[in-house]
């Protein structure tokens, strides 16, 4: 399961790294859905600063099943 943060709130991206405590590379991640995990207390600060619900900003993508490992 790939997480993805919605592209929306990337013109903040400034105002998210200072409200919230996150660094510009994991949010980066967030991003572009390489972030392998979120943190509730991440999810949460990210949603007080931008008001909103997760389901606002989270996009589920589901991961590609025919990669051979």
């Amino acid at each position: 399961m790939i997480l993805a943060i919605h592209s929306i709130l990337f013109p903040v991206v400034q105002v998210l790294v200072e409200e919230v405590g996150i660094t510009n590379v994991n949010l980066s991640k967030l991003k572009t859905g390489k972030a392998v995990a979120i943190r509730f207390s991440t999810l949460e600060a990210i949603c007080k600063a931008q008001d909103c619900q997760p389901g606002d900003i989270l996009e589920y993508q589901a991961e590609d099943t025919d990669s051979v490992f």
